[in-house]
């Protein structure tokens, strides 16, 4: 018996996010069937942490206990055969039996996506955010700025567990323009807060948009915004499909 880690792909469209649930599809509960095919006996799959309805993963990582007799490849082969067609396993490997995908982990790394489009683009739009009106690219690029360093960035997002911290250190948050039209938002940090990514992304474009000013986010994150002002901050989030998990760090 040996403990493997691997990586995994998933189009979350599908799916009822990450983490397995009583009656629904979700990538946990699908990864664990197809395990159960190859002889794995264990009560769960371990994930690095979970993606909501709809949200994207290329780096998602899982580990599980499994006697396997052949070689790490032939362990990929095998479950890229059973695995649905919205799955891929792109690699796995043997790991300290202590090794846990979420407690391990020294960062993770999110890119979303958007474009600016006055018209719908279904093809598009199943993995990017269509945004009206435009956005200014200088705008975008120095609001995300603001956010590297270590931050209470409790305006943007909601602790993971009933009594965790909303204090996080962002040491990548930037944007780069592809093409005419799309935007990539690329953020890495040593962990987030339920939901943080797509806000962070939902406000920046009210700002970029001219729908709020840009030192709202700065005073937001100073925790300077008066008592009774805290609507001008942007309540909402950018939607699910645009969002991608795209790697998990681990300092071994």
């Amino acid at each position: 018996m040996a403990r493997y880690q691997l990586t995994l792909a998933y189009d979350g469209t599908d799916f009822f996010g990450s983490q397995r649930q009583a009656n629904k599809r979700t990538v946990q509960g699908e990864l664990e069937k197809v395990l159960c095919k190859l002889g794995w006996t264990g009560r769960s799959v371990l994930m690095s942490g979970r993606t909501d309805t709809g949200v994207h993963a290329t780096g998602q990582v899982a580990s599980f206990d499994l006697d396997w007799s052949h070689t790490d490849e032939e362990l990929v082969r095998a479950l890229n055969a059973a695995l649905p067609a919205d799955m891929a396993v792109h690699q796995t490997r043997m790991v300290n039996a202590k090794f846990h995908p979420r407690f391990d982990a020294i960062s993770r790394r999110y890119r979303y996506r958007l474009f600016c489009q006055p018209f719908r683009d279904p093809i598009r739009e199943r993995f990017s955010w269509r945004v009206w009106p435009a956005i200014k690219s200088e705008v975008l690029a120095d609001t995300s700025k603001l956010f590297l360093g270590t931050h209470d960035f409790s305006a943007f997002g909601s602790p993971t567990t009933p009594r965790g911290g909303t204090v996080r250190t962002v040491m990548k948050a930037e944007w780069n323009k592809i093409g005419e039209d799309e935007w990539h938002f690329e953020v890495q940090a040593d962990a987030f807060l339920y939901r943080m990514v797509r806000r962070l992304v939902f406000v920046q474009v009210a700002v970029a948009q001219g729908k709020r000013p840009a030192d709202v986010i700065a005073r937001s994150l100073a925790k300077q915004l008066p008592a009774g002002a805290r609507n001008e901050i942007p309540a909402g989030l950018a939607p699910a499909h645009g969002l991608a998990l795209i790697e998990v760090v681990y300092a071994m």
